[in-house]
């Protein structure tokens, strides 16, 4: 399946054999997922989600301070 993922201006396509989850993604991306939302069309998904298909997700990176 391929995965199409759009970061910080780039677009990454990861091709995988099995189901994988969205934070199973960021590992192999070395993206913590602290810091990033993962967005599926208009939604966030959580990053337990377990993608078995062609998908296109967006990640938005979380900025937070004190």
């Amino acid at each position: 399946m391929k995965v199409t993922i759009k970061y910080q201006g780039e677009i990454l396509e990861l091709f995988f054999d099995n189901d994988i989850s969205v934070d199973e993604i960021l590992n192999k991306l070395k993206i913590p997922s602290s810091t990033v939302l993962a967005i599926y069309g208009d939604k966030i998904i959580p990053h337990t989600t377990i993608i078995s298909g062609d998908i296109e997700l967006e990640l938005i990176v979380v900025s937070s301070g004190g």
